[in-house]
């Protein structure tokens, strides 16, 4: 078992390896092209921070040495606690960018900014694919992850780190979702704040210099101190998870024209998610079909109270997957959940959770899907014979 230390470490309590990803399912999934264009490494290079970074990510979507071929080492200053510990939220802050940068190319997802009539302060943003807002017959799957340093297209950063794009990414998940002709929109609801002062320096060090290499490493020197106050502001519209998914909801989400949607929400996601299904109740239960909550943060009695018609559209909508040493898919319920159909995610860890179960995820919205769509042509009257003359006798 491993458990991440508030310092970004990662102290090992006994020997434990994640779930391998799903062949059938990595098999599904078109990884990352070996190109030097999207690699990390040239990400890095972009930076000033070469040689505080020698990593890249192999053929298996891991994050390994360039030299040693080793996994990521957090003592890399031996017993400077501090100094590892901005080195390993810089790394973070590389991972966040080149995150951003795949889902562009790779995905080719849109960035939108929002708000929208906004462009002289700090903004938000999240991604979404082209036909999002105006593809009638597709499904939407929308993405909404647990709280904490990562941004949009990560689950998890540590597993990021220490397993690989495949379990912390949330390019697999898209890609599947691409594939199935489904249109997505990933939301980025930890972008709450902006450091200004951080923000400009982190900006200096990812330009491309010709400052001599000495002048470069004082730079990056001076970044991993951090030696200076914190200077927050806001995000309009996104000071908040629950106000950022609100905000994509009320100008987006609801505004697709069809109304086959899906959610896809890890951890305080969940949470955020029942925030959102109370706020707008008829818009939300009109438009989306299925809901994958994976080791979800909610609460139904305080969120949801005793409202009947909530806890009747949760029932029939939503399927939780947790974090169980049963295999995946088996029942798990527990005392405290029992709102909804309740499965094991096939992992006793939170941060390996989504990878876990993606599969069985799609399996549930294609089931869904099928299910909504007879149930609805199932509601329209079939004109008969005898039903044709009464109407004309009358």
């Amino acid at each position: 078992m491993e458990v991440e230390l508030t310092d970004g470490n990662v102290k090992k309590e006994s020997v434990s390896r994640p779930n391998q990803f799903p062949p059938e399912l990595a098999a599904s999934v078109k990884w990352l092209p070996v190109t030097q264009e999207l690699s990390f490494q040239k990400f890095i290079e972009q930076s000033d921070l070469l040689e505080e970074f020698k990593y890249d990510f192999n053929e298996k979507a891991e994050l390994r040495h360039t030299e040693t071929q080793s996994p990521f080492v957090f003592n890399y200053y031996e017993n400077v606690l501090e100094r590892n510990s901005k080195r390993y939220q810089a790394l973070g802050r590389l991972l966040e960018q080149y995150i951003y940068e795949l889902l562009e190319k790779l995905c080719k997802l849109q960035k939108v900014y929002i708000p929208q009539e906004v462009d002289k302060e700090p903004r938000s943003f999240f991604f979404m694919s082209e036909g999002a807002l105006t593809n009638h017959h597709s499904v939407v799957l929308v993405l909404l992850q647990d709280q904490g340093v990562f941004r949009a297209g990560q689950w998890s950063q540590q597993a990021i780190i220490h397993h690989g794009l495949h379990h912390g990414s949330q390019i697999p998940c898209i890609q599947m979702a691409l594939q199935a002709h489904y249109d997505v929109i990933v939301l980025n609801p930890n972008d709450n704040f902006v450091d200004l002062k951080m923000e400009k320096e982190w900006k200096s060090l990812l330009k491309q210099s010709i400052e001599s290499p000495s002048l470069k490493m004082a730079q990056a020197e001076s970044f991993l101190s951090f030696q200076h106050p914190l200077q927050g502001l806001p995000k309009r519209c996104s000071h908040t998870p629950e106000e950022h998914v609100a905000y994509v909801w009320d100008h987006f989400i609801s505004r697709t024209e069809g109304k086959n949607v899906a959610f896809i929400v890890h951890g305080y996601g969940g949470l955020v998610f029942m925030d959102l299904l109370v706020r707008r109740k008829w818009e939300v239960m009109s438009k989306v079909y299925a809901v994958a909550l994976i080791d979800s943060d909610h609460h139904v009695g305080h969120q949801l109270g005793s409202d009947g018609q909530l806890l009747a559209w949760i029932k029939h909508h939503c399927r939780e997957w947790v974090t169980s040493p049963k295999p995946l898919d088996k029942l798990a319920a527990t005392v405290l959940k029992k709102e909804f159909p309740v499965v094991s995610a096939g992992t006793e860890k939170h941060s390996l959770a989504p990878s876990s179960s993606l599969q069985s995820i799609f399996k549930y919205f294609k089931k869904a899907l099928k299910a909504k769509t007879t149930i609805t042509f199932s509601q329209v009257p079939i004109e008969t014979r005898s039903s044709t003359k009464r109407k004309q006798s009358a």
